[in-house]
C-alpha cells in the first residue's frame, strides 16, 4: 500500500509541476504578452517549438486521462452495484446474505461456494460500511475530478493550438498591418492599434 501511495504522490507532484509549466507557457503565448515576447524571429521559433512540445505532451496526457476515466467509470459502476446490494433492507436486517456466486467466473477455480457469500454481521459491516461505502465515495470524487482534468486539458489544447497559430502567423499579421497603414495614412497618424 505504501508503494501505491508513493506512486500516486509522485504522479500528483509531476502533474502539478507540469500544470505550472503549462500555465507559464500559456501566459507567454497569450494576448499582449505574446506580441512582446515573441517579437523577434528566434523568439517566435522558440515559442512555436515550446507550444508544439506542450501540445504533444497535453495530447498524450489527454489520452491517459481518458483511459483513467474509462477505468474509473467501470470501477464506480461496480461499487455502485455493491452499494445497492448493501442498501437492500433484507441485507441490512441480517435476514439475507450478499451472494456473489453468480460472479463465480471472477473468482479462482478452487474457491468454495460458501466463501462467495457475505452473511455474518461482522463480515457485512466490514464489506459494506468499511469497504464499499468509503470506496464508493472516493471513486465518485475521483471520477468527477478526472472529468474536470479532461475538460481543462481540452480547453488548454484549444487555447494552445490557437496561440501556436498566432505565433506562427505573427509576421504575416504584422506585414498585413504595415501594408494597411501604408494604404490608409490617416489611420496611421492617429496611432496604430495592434489587434493581433
Amino acid at each position: 500500500v505504501e508503494t501505491v501511495q508513493m506512486v500516486f504522490v509522485v504522479i500528483g507532484a509531476s502533474m502539478g509541476a507540469l500544470g505550472l509549466m503549462i500555465l507559464f507557457v500559456g501566459c507567454l503565448a497569450t494576448g499582449a504578452t505574446r506580441t512582446k515576447v515573441y517579437r523577434a524571429w528566434g523568439a517566435r521559433v522558440g515559442g512555436r517549438i515550446s507550444c508544439a512540445v506542450f501540445l504533444g505532451i497535453t495530447y498524450v496526457l489527454q489520452v491517459a486521462w481518458l483511459l483513467m476515466l474509462c477505468f474509473l467509470v467501470i470501477v464506480t459502476l461496480i461499487f455502485t452495484i455493491f452499494w445497492a446490494l448493501c442498501s437492500n433492507p433484507q441485507v441490512q436486517a441480517n435476514r439475507q446474505c450478499i451472494d456473489f456466486r453468480q460472479f463465480s467466473f471472477m473468482f479462482p477455480n478452487n474457491t468454495r461456494p460458501e466463501d462467495m457469500e457475505v452473511c455474518d454481521t461482522h463480515e457485512l459491516k466490514l464489506f459494506c460500511k468499511d469497504y464499499v461505502e468509503r470506496a464508493e465515495i472516493m471513486f465518485i470524487l475521483a471520477t468527477v475530478a478526472c472529468l474536470l482534468v479532461i475538460l481543462s486539458l481540452v480547453h488548454y489544447l484549444m487555447c494552445l493550438s490557437a496561440n501556436y497559430a498566432h505565433i506562427r502567423d505573427h509576421e504575416k499579421f504584422q506585414e498585413l498591418q504595415d501594408l494597411q497603414c501604408l494604404q490608409e495614412p490617416e489611420l496611421s497618424m492617429g496611432g496604430s492599434k495592434d489587434r493581433f
